[in-house]
């Protein structure tokens, strides 16, 4: 992780995305997510062209190979959608498009997932910030609660996750580290959100996480990190860096 701070963000995203993809026996697809649906177009663009620059290969192509079902199409309209410039937010057509979410999912008795997946592959991520923003204007609820409903099934229940991290980061990622601290990877999972979000909105995740749970991050470092066992030298280098980090933020 001290490493990864070194790299550049867009080099160190890339090396992110590669090993979630091909370094171990599964793909991580939390990292994956992270990496791909909590950025703006223009750092998911420098992300890719990191990428293929290092390894010579399209992200695109790699997620298509090695993810499969609803995220490979989730995932693939995210990419697609980094390729839109990121000119001035349009609210009007936000407006728009938000109606046009609003019609594929109440329209008929099942949801126009087509129309879905192109309306959000076809803009770029401050537009579709945007697009949600005016869905809850228009209709009173986020999108994401409509995707929960029996309704829209396990492809619901899988973009939600993504749309969410587009949303909200900083909520995505608190919601990140208590998954962690459920499952028991919270060592792992802190240490990469406070390295690669530490430019970015470190402090908002720190106060969205302290809001729900009590505990600050550092807080949370400390107990996590503590100095017993067989790793007790690591633990403790790691949450000295960890803390510093934090620290001068």
């Amino acid at each position: 992780m001290v490493y990864l701070r070194i790299n550049e963000p867009q080099e160190r995203d890339a090396e992110l995305m590669r090993d979630s993809l091909f370094g171990g026996n599964k793909v991580n697809l939390n990292v994956v997510i992270e990496s791909l649906c909590t950025r703006s177009s223009s750092q998911l663009s420098s992300i890719k062209q990191a990428y293929c620059n290092r390894y010579g290969s399209n992200i695109e192509q790699d997620v298509s190979q090695k993810i499969s079902g609803n995220f490979k199409e989730i995932l693939l309209a995210v990419l697609k959608s980094s390729n839109k410039s990121a000119s001035r937010v349009d609210i009007s057509m936000a407006m728009c498009d938000a109606k046009t979410l609003y019609e594929a999912v109440e329209s008929g008795s099942s949801v126009d997932w087509k129309t879905i997946m192109s309306t959000f592959s076809s803009r770029n991520t401050e537009q579709i910030k945007a697009i949600l923003l005016s869905y809850k204007e228009l209709y009173g609820h986020e999108f994401s609660k409509f995707l929960k409903s029996n309704k829209c099934g396990n492809f619901g229940k899988d973009l939600r996750f993504v749309v969410r991290g587009i949303q909200s980061p900083a909520k995505f990622f608190s919601r990140q580290i208590r998954g962690a601290m459920q499952r028991g990877d919270t060592k792992e999972v802190m240490a990469r959100i406070v390295v690669t979000r530490l430019d970015d909105d470190i402090k908002e995740i720190n106060n969205v996480f302290a809001a729900k749970t009590g505990w600050s991050l550092g807080n949370l470092v400390k107990r996590e990190f503590k100095d017993s066992g067989s790793q007790r030298n690591s633990n403790v280098l790691m949450a000295e860096f960890l803390l510093a980090l934090l620290k001068y933020s």
